[in-house]
């Protein structure tokens, strides 16, 4: 800014002056800094005529300097010689400034606005201050130029500018394009964005824009530069692919599954068109081409539907197809955009739905095209040629090896035939016509090409060998180039010297015709003209034909009188003399050569490519003779391979074994095993295997290449080989009259199959050989990385065999290894859903899973699925949280058998251990059958049922859906309602014969065994082809049926209640199923170590809220039988006042809380098995078990609590009449008292304290003698014990009464029970079987007997420590126990005599325990006692009386601890269980009591950590004594040491005297200063928590004159003494002695937890492990050896080392008194025990514990036992413990 004039001092005037000569030269001269022209318009000059006379005014203003902000300014002196200061003023519309200045003729003035008109007036100022006229002068000062000027918008003929408006008024802008320095376009506009038109593409132009004013001034110009885009670019960002043109589309991103892949709508904007064109291509659709987006497709229809006025020139103008794109630049562009291996399953695909496919790509931008060789290397054809239709032979081959001749189709100049669709006709006969190149007339053909002319694409006809059929004879191949050869004249070379003839069209041969002659052509050349056109010249053409020299032959018109049928005729027949008069035949491999002569380039030249191909034909050119080759370099997969497969098999199903030893047996199959592997390491790596290696080992995308080429290769090998093999397989199957023959040829077609899996298969093999070495071995550690190369592959989207079809087998630890590396490549996103098809051989499986994903399993001819191959499809992101996981896992398999072939090779067992497999791995099944053949259907459906029941049975619940391939009836849903009924009732008698087969008959339909819905779960899909092949294309209809199938699926996985697997919980059911699918019987043989962890979480969370359950009923039941107690008392606050209506109530409230518990278990249940994590489907079958162990824990509770409450209420019913008697001695003893005290005070003698106790004494005797003292009877308890049970026994039958009255129940229980066998036969067997140390019936028996007598027995000890008295219940409650006992083991058949005689002699024992305790409670209680109990304490009171000395002190203490401390100290071990068994089920080592399964193994695991044979013998012989006293010593160590049980007694204890105070507050409240009433509020107020003694309260009642007040203060402080002393005496208490005054007993109830059913096998007695103590099945985790459980060999007389879980797969025979003594196999055990699940060893590792035990201790068993040592097998002897300790985690599936 200018300043104002009095701002300004004279420094500024100076400076202003200096500065301003620099203004003054230029003003007088021509300067470069003179304004421009533009700037002198705006000027203009005046004086004002006003002023002053005698100041001149300045003279003429000159303009030196103009900017946007500022001016400069000079005048002239009229008088220099005069000192004088000018006045400047300058102004415009907004603003009026001015200034002075001195001694200087010039003035710049700062901060004006741009572009706007200022007046300035110059006014000369005298020294006398009077002024001079005004010299004025208008400016504009400059305008800026546009700000932040920015191309927001480029294509390839258009650019779009905008910018900020500049400061100032705007007029408007100009705006110039600039190429190469030349003006292209002038435009104005008013507005702040503007678009440039019509330019050309790829072009770097240069946009001005200058700010203009409203008088004309311009601003300098702001310049900004761009590039229009190429027609490449443009398409491609319309397209949305410009990302992909640098970095290629992979196949993975192509076939990864995301919301794309379901949405039907249509492309709603071209970005949408490539992935509809990619999607429908993928699954093989026809209509793949006809993509256009439904916005342009709407508007049209819209716009011509919405006018129904009658419109001609609308209908004539109609919008045409500009807006669309032409399917050709579609194609180019997605071709440009992907990587080889793309456009290769790109080009595979085109070429099924007989689309033509790029044989030379262009690319736009670079003016270079690419011969598309890798790209069409998949493209495999079959066709039958008329030279072979006779044999019926057939040729197979690679499409660009094949040697064919080439016919090309050009174009020059304009040509309004449709080349395209001439073409078309020509290829089709007249049943199937089909657009196999696209042209005008196709949707969207007439779209203008933008990046596609150039393009050469190439097709094939292929003849059937039907002459009526076939168009040529031979086959030919068929190239059309799009555009004017004019502008593609590589092109147009490469065709001409490639091909064996050129069809040139054409319409006018005037222009460009000299292109014709100068081509060194191989080929004929023919000229396709339209004489009908307009610029047609016949003259041209005769100029052009007499240069090529080209007869009437080479020349076809279409003439007025041709129609298209005949041109097209005329043309067909042209083509045919052509092809076969000519010798040219070339492979597109050739065509490289020709290319590289022509700088064209070839898609395999890259170096990943090249170093590929070398790499795989180094290791494919050796191959001569396949089986030979196999022999020497693939060595490890061949005989050895299969004969471990065999050993591993014979492991499982142990078949051979005969009458050998069967421990010994299988230590021999394992040494076998080890030899086999010993040599295959013994080979070294082959060349072809280590070449192998090292190529996948390359790079990413190298490693990719080589593993195709290798594919190639083999293929090409394997089909010369195979495809004559298949066809004469597919014959004689047919006919299967010599099965030797097909036998023959199957191994032919084996031995002779080659392939990429081979290698793999041998690596495989390779890596499991060597983890058999030492992990220290250098073999060894140098092949580690093997598995995570081939986890890579499979990540990259290769297949992986699951299942080594050859071998029949599955290489676990190499599938195990790889998956782990896998999950390591890919966690945390490594949840997987699995989609498996099975159905018969050569019905299309592999085509629907390819179709469907758009994956590549093998369907050539040449080759054929054996086994199952897994494969992996990635999730999108943005579909994850629908399908919930993060990869698919597909599985194709090889086709099942009929059952006529089947029978040759044993390969029914095959399929069937190949369907339950893959099925058990699926969550969803797709079933390929078909309905024509009911027989075949059978068999494959028994398969499939037999999969499905085993399944069902393991706790997997795949869903299924059926597939009815080649049925195109468009009702054939509805007409196959009749099949669908006929299917569903073979699938129902399928699940009845599969139910019977696998013993599990309750499944009586399919549904029973699967959700299944005849209507939704079938789905028919009609043939694959539309038409005869070859040249047929894929059926529409196929593929739109596959798609709906498709979604279907993912619909059902989607909805799948079940989580995903992770993948090594994959892993995990692939080695389960694998190991239980090589026994026979596959349900009893399943072990699953995540079905054992989901098993394992229930049992815990079961457990838990039992303890709950059974927590909450102790403390109810003591806080009941604490309000029992003191029922009539003072402590009671009841209103209730018969005891027969409170124990009524109590027992309504007990059912109450045990109904709402029960409830809640089971609801707990229920919203278990809801949530979707920890796999609880897989124990939905054990649902049932907890369901009924919950109603059976609330059955015993209930029995429990009422059998509590009915005895408490009657022992204390029983207690009031001696309460009566004892509170009517105390009255009368406190009247003596006091009548005593007054007739010594009226004597008025002092008395000594002797004189005063012979008074007391005196008037005690006295009172005794007068009161009468009834001796309480006591009742006969052994009489009470014998009427119960002779009723108990009365049910049994009058021989039961018999024997019961045989015996006085006194004289029962004196000796030990013994149970002697019966009858000469029994005891001469038990005398044999004691001979033999052999547990027989009677041994059995008499076990049973001792442990029902323990269980009694410490029942009874309970009862009689807590010294009460006795009540029937009591005896009720053993009589109970011993049917409950006798009832659980039906399998000891006892008789009515062995009952009776063990009932008595248990009763005899009780009823002599139950007499004494009840003695013992009738002396405690016995009125004169208790009465002469407190003598002295009367006494004491009598003088304290007498003297009136103060009781309050003495008072308080006797209360605290008569009657307030033994309450606090029964309350504090009536508490105590419940909290020790709370603290051993969540202390640090709560695991071992979480679950039975733990527990066996906690104890297990402590026995081989002190490793002592007395522990392990103690263990089996005497199980449950061990468990208690092991249960007993570990509750006895936690809480011997530290502080936990100082605490859970002082939480008590503080509980309890807060509960005191709290009392004796309350009380204080009621000032009425009565102790009596005092006391009472205190006991009332304590009654629901604390049982106070009535004699101990009577007592302190008695002879009381304490004060209140004084009374309540002591008795505070007393409290608390009390509470420090308790916490002195649980201190000193031993926990051993704690334990047993508890009213809870923890070892008892933990026991009973971990004991459960109490059930052991019935071979080696090991403990059952099963949940919840309703479970329908037994089960152990680890079974012994049966010399372990006394068993020996009878004619040696050795220990056996048998174990049960091996002999159950064989046909071994066992006896015992379930059998009769009969002969049993053990395979069948389960008709003989069939509550018992004995799954054979899923290794021979599952048993290494005992083995380790019984090798190391056999001798100790044997002189234990009085047996002979046994003959410990070899493999036995080098079990280590740390082995032993390992196969105890995998037995027990411990992490």
């Amino acid at each position: 800014m200018a300043e104002s004039p009095h701002t300004m001092d004279s420094s500024d005037e100076e400076d202003f002056h200096d500065a301003s000569d620099s203004f003054l030269e230029p003003h007088f001269g021509e300067g470069a800094d003179a304004p421009p022209t533009p700037q002198s318009d705006c000027q203009c000059q005046h004086t004002d005529t006003g002023g002053v006379e005698d100041v001149p005014p300045p003279g003429e203003i000159a303009i030196l300097h103009v900017s946007s902000d500022t001016v400069s300014l000079g005048w002239t002196f009229t008088d220099a010689s005069v000192r004088c200061s000018f006045h400047l003023t300058y102004t415009c519309n907004t603003q009026t400034e001015s200034l002075y200045i001195r001694d200087s003729n010039t003035a710049r003035v700062e901060g004006l606005h741009p572009g706007t008109e200022y007046t300035f007036s110059i006014r000369r100022v005298a020294e006398s201050g009077n002024q001079s006229k005004a010299t004025s002068i208008s400016v504009v000062t400059e305008p800026l130029p546009p700000e932040k000027i920015m191309v927001y918008q480029v294509s390839s003929d258009s650019v779009s500018l905008s910018w900020d408006a500049p400061a100032g008024e705007v007029g408007g802008y100009i705006m110039a394009c600039c190429c190469e320095r030349e003006t292209v376009q002038e435009l104005t506009t008013d507005t702040n964005s503007l678009m440039f038109s019509s330019l050309s593409p790829g072009v770097k132009y240069s946009f001005y824009v200058s700010t203009q004013l409203k008088n004309g001034t311009l601003s300098k110009p702001a310049v900004i530069t761009a590039y229009t885009k190429t027609h490449l670019e443009s398409l491609l960002e319309d397209l949305g692919l410009e990302q992909h043109y640098t970095e290629k589309l992979s196949l993975s991103t192509v076939l990864q599954i995301d919301e794309k892949t379901f949405a039907d709508e249509s492309a709603k904007c071209h970005s949408d068109l490539p992935w509809c064109f990619l999607k429908k291509l993928m699954m093989v659709n026809v209509t793949a081409r006809n993509v256009k987006c439904t916005s342009v497709c709407e508007s049209n229809c819209d716009a011509s539907s919405g006018n129904t006025e009658l419109d001609l020139d609308n209908l004539v103008n109609s919008p045409n197809s500009g807006d669309m794109l032409n399917p050709l630049d579609i194609i180019t562009a997605l071709f440009l955009c992907s990587n080889g291996f793309v456009q290769q399953e790109m080009a595979l695909k085109m070429s099924m739905c007989q689309f033509s496919v790029p044989l030379l790509l262009p690319n736009s931008d670079t003016k270079q095209c690419t011969l598309m060789l890798w790209a069409m290397r998949d493209i495999v054809k079959k066709y039958r040629p008329q030279s072979l239709s006779e044999s019926k032979g057939f040729i197979e081959e690679r499409i660009v090896l094949s040697e064919l001749p080439m016919v090309s189709f050009v174009r020059l100049g304009e040509c309004s035939l449709s080349k395209s669709e001439i073409l078309n006709k020509l290829l089709s006969n007249s049943q199937q016509y089909h657009d196999t190149f696209v042209h005008r007339n196709m949707e969207c053909g007439d779209s203008p090409r933008r990046i596609s002319n150039g393009l050469a694409e190439i097709s094939w006809y292929l003849p059937c060998g039907n002459k009526n059929i076939d168009i040529f004879g031979e086959a030919v191949a068929v190239a059309n180039l799009r555009g004017d050869i004019a502008l593609f004249e590589a092109q147009y070379s490469f065709l001409c010297q490639t091909s064996a003839a050129v069809f040139v069209f054409f319409d006018n041969l005037d222009s460009e015709y000299r292109l014709l002659t100068n081509q060194h052509n191989k080929a004929q050349v023919f000229l396709v003209g339209n004489h009908q056109s307009k610029t047609f010249s016949l003259d041209a053409l005769k100029k052009v034909a007499t240069e090529l020299n080209l007869t009437n032959s080479n020349i076809i018109l279409k003439t007025k009188q041709m129609n298209d049928a005949d041109f097209v005729k005329n043309l067909r027949k042209t083509v045919r003399d052509a092809v076969e008069n000519s010798k040219t035949k070339m492979q597109v491999e050739q065509m490289a050569d020709i290319a590289h002569e022509l700088g064209i380039l070839v898609d395999e030249d890259s170096p990943e490519c090249q170093s590929a191909k070398q790499n795989a034909d180094a290791i494919t050119a050796e191959i001569q003779d396949i089986p030979q080759y196999k022999e020497a370099q693939l060595p490890l997969q061949g005989q050895i391979w299969k004969e471990l497969t065999r050993l591993e098999k014979e492991e499982c199903r142990l078949k051979k074994a005969g009458a050998e030893n069967i421990e010994e047996y299988k230590s021999d199959l394992l040494v076998q095993k080890r030899q086999l592997r010993k040599e295959q390491n013994c080979y070294d790596m082959s060349n072809a295997m280590t070449c192998f290696i090292r190529a996948i080992s390359s790079p990413g995308i190298e490693r990719s290449y080589f593993l195709k080429w290798m594919r190639i290769n083999l293929d090409n090998l394997s089909r010369e080989k195979l495809s004559g093999l298949r066809e004469q397989y597919k014959e004689k199957c047919q006919k299967s009259e010599n099965k030797e023959e097909i036998k023959d040829l199957d191994r032919q077609l084996s031995n002779s199959s080659l392939g990429t899996e081979h290698f793999l298969r041998e690596m495989g093999q390779i890596y499991e050989a060597s983890v058999s070495l030492p992990e220290t071995d250098p073999s060894r550690q140098q092949l580690q990385h093997l598995p995570k190369l081939c986890a890579e592959l499979l990540l990259n989207g290769f297949p992986l065999e699951l299942v080594d079809g050859d071998a029949s087998n599955i290489p676990l630890r190499w599938v195990s290894d790889v998956l782990s590396q896998l999950n390591t490549l890919v966690r945390p996103k490594n949840k997987i859903l699995v989609v498996t098809v099975l159905g018969v051989q050569s019905t299309g499986k592999s085509t629907l899973l390819n179709t469907m994903f758009g994956v590549q399993f093998a369907v050539s001819s040449g080759r054929c699925t054996r086994g199952a191959f897994m494969l992996l499809i990635r999730i999108n992101e943005d579909f994850k949280k629908v399908l919930n996981c993060d990869f698919m896992v597909i599985i194709d398999t090889e086709g099942l058998k009929s059952p006529e072939l089947a029978q040759l090779d044993d390969s029914h067992e095959h399929d069937n251990e190949l369907a339950t497999l893959v099925v058990g791995l699926s969550d969803i099944t797709i079933i390929n059958i078909a309905m024509e053949n009911s027989t075949e259907m059978r068999d494959i459906l028994q398969i499939v049922v037999h999969a499905f029941l085993r399944m069902k049975e393991v706790g997997k619940k795949p869903k299924c859906q059926f597939v009815h391939q080649n049925v195109s009836d468009v009702s054939a849903h509805d007409k196959n309602l009749r099949d669908r009924k006929l299917l569903l009732q073979q699938l129902n008698e399928m699940t009845q014969a599969a139910a019977k087969m696998e013993k599990k008959e309750e499944n009586k339909s399919f549904t029973d065994v699967m959700e299944y819905n005849p209507d939704t779960g079938n789905w028919y899909i009609p043939g694959l082809w539309n038409g005869n092949p070859p040249m047929a294309p894929v059926n529409a209809g196929y593929s739109e049926a596959v798609y709906d199938l498709k979604k279907n699926i993912i619909k059902i996985l989607g909805d799948c209640e079940s989580s995903a697997n992770e993948i090594l919980e994959f892993m995990e059911w692939t080695r389960s199923l694998w190991n239980a699918v090589k026994h026979e019987n596959f349900i009893f043989s399943f072990r699953n170590s995540l079905v054992a962890d989901a098993y394992m979480r229930l049992c815990t969370e079961f457990n838990k809220w039992e303890w709950e359950f059974k927590k909450h009923m102790y403390t109810w039941v003591t806080h009941a039988e604490t309000r029992i107690s003191n029922f009539g008392t003072i402590g009671v606050k009841s209103e209730i006042s018969d005891m027969g209506e409170f124990l009524s109530h109590l027992k309504s409230e007990a059912c109450s809380e045990l109904s709402k518990w029960e409830t809640k278990l089971l609801q707990n249940l229920t919203h278990y098995f809801k949530q979707p994590e920890g796999h609880v489907h897989l124990v939905e079958g054990y649902r049932e078990d907890f369901s009924n162990s919950a109603k059976s824990l609330r059955r015993e509770m209930e029995s429990s609590v009422l059998n509590q409450l009915e005895a408490a209420a009657d022992i204390r019913q029983g207690m009031k009449k001696l309460d009566k008697i004892k509170e009517s001695h105390t009255n009368i003893l406190e009247q003596k008292v006091l009548g005593l005290i007054e007739e010594c005070h009226k004597k008025k003698a002092q008395r000594t304290e002797k004189e005063l106790d012979r008074e007391f004494d005196k008037m005690w005797d006295k009172m005794v003698s007068e009161l009468s003292f009834a001796e309480l009877k006591t009742t006969d308890i052994f009489a009470k014990v014998y009427c119960h049970l002779r009723m108990n026994l009365t049910r049994k039958g009058s021989h039961a009464s018999e024997l019961v009255n045989q015996k006085k129940l006194c004289d029962c229980g004196t000796e030990p029970f013994k149970y002697t066998a019966e009858g000469l036969y029994h005891k001469f067997k038990h005398t044999l079987s004691k001979l033999f140390n052999i547990q027989d019936h009677t041994t059995a028996v008499q076990r049973m007997a001792d442990s029902i007598i323990a269980a009694c027995t410490q029942f009874v000890t309970e009862k009689v420590e807590r010294k009460t008295n006795y009540h029937d219940n009591y005896i009720l409650e053993i009589l109970h126990m011993i049917d409950n006992r006798l009832i659980s083991n039906p399998d000891m058949k006892t008789d009515i005599g062995f009952e009776v005689s063990l009932k008595q002699h248990i009763c005899g024992v009780a009823a002599r325990e139950f007499q004494k305790m009840h003695e013992d409670f009738i002396q405690e209680n016995d009125p004169y006692r208790c009465l002469n109990q407190y003598k002295d304490k009367y006494r004491a009171d009598f003088k304290d009386l007498f003297h009136a000395r103060d009781q309050c002190q003495k008072k308080a203490e006797e209360f605290t601890n008569l009657c307030l401390k033994p309450a606090v100290e029964a309350y504090v071990n009536s508490s105590l269980g419940p909290d020790i068994i709370e603290e051993m089920l969540t202390s640090k080592n709560s695991l071992q009591f979480g679950t039975r399964i733990f527990f066996q193994y906690s104890i297990l695991k402590d026995l081989l950590s002190e490793d002592k044979f007395e522990n392990y013998l103690s263990y089996i012989c005497s199980y449950e004594d061990y468990v208690k006293n092991w249960i007993f010593d570990q509750i006895v160590e936690r809480f011997s040491t530290g502080s936990t049980m100082s605490e859970l007694e002082d939480r008590h204890l503080k509980a309890s005297i807060k509960s005191i105070k709290n009392a004796i507050t309350k009380a204080q409240m009621d000032k009425n200063g009565n102790l009596m009433k005092f006391v009472e509020d205190i006991c009332r107020e304590l009654g629901n928590e604390l049982v106070i003694s009535q004699d101990a309260l009577g007592a302190f009642m008695t002879l009381n004159n304490a004060n209140q007040e004084q009374f309540a203060h002591w008795l505070t402080a007393c409290v608390e003494e009390m509470g420090q002393a308790l916490r002195e005496t649980f201190k000193k208490t031993d926990i051993q002695i704690k334990l047993k005054q508890l009213r809870v007993n923890p070892q008892n109830e933990l026991f009973t937890k971990v004991i459960g059913c109490g059930k052991q096998c019935p071979f080696c007695k090991a403990p059952c492990e099963a949940g919840g103590k309703a479970h329908s099945d037994h089960c152990a985790s680890i079974h012994r050896p049966e010399g372990l459980g006394r068993f020996r060999f009878m004619d040696s007389g050795k220990l056996d080392t048998d174990i049960c879980s091996s002999l159950v797969i064989t046909e071994t025979k066992f006896r015992c008194l379930a059998t009769n003594y009969e002969w049993y196999p053990y395979k069948n055990y389960k008709d003989i025990f069939p509550d018992w699940k004995i799954p054979p060893d899923g290794s021979l590792e599952a048993s290494d514990y005992w083995k380790y035990v019984m090798a190391k201790f056999n001798k100790e068993f044997a002189k234990e036992y009085y047996a002979k040592p046994a003959d410990i097998p070899q493999s036995w002897k080098y079990i280590t413990r740390k082995q032993a300790e390992k196969s105890l985690k995998e037995s027990f599936s411990i992490k």
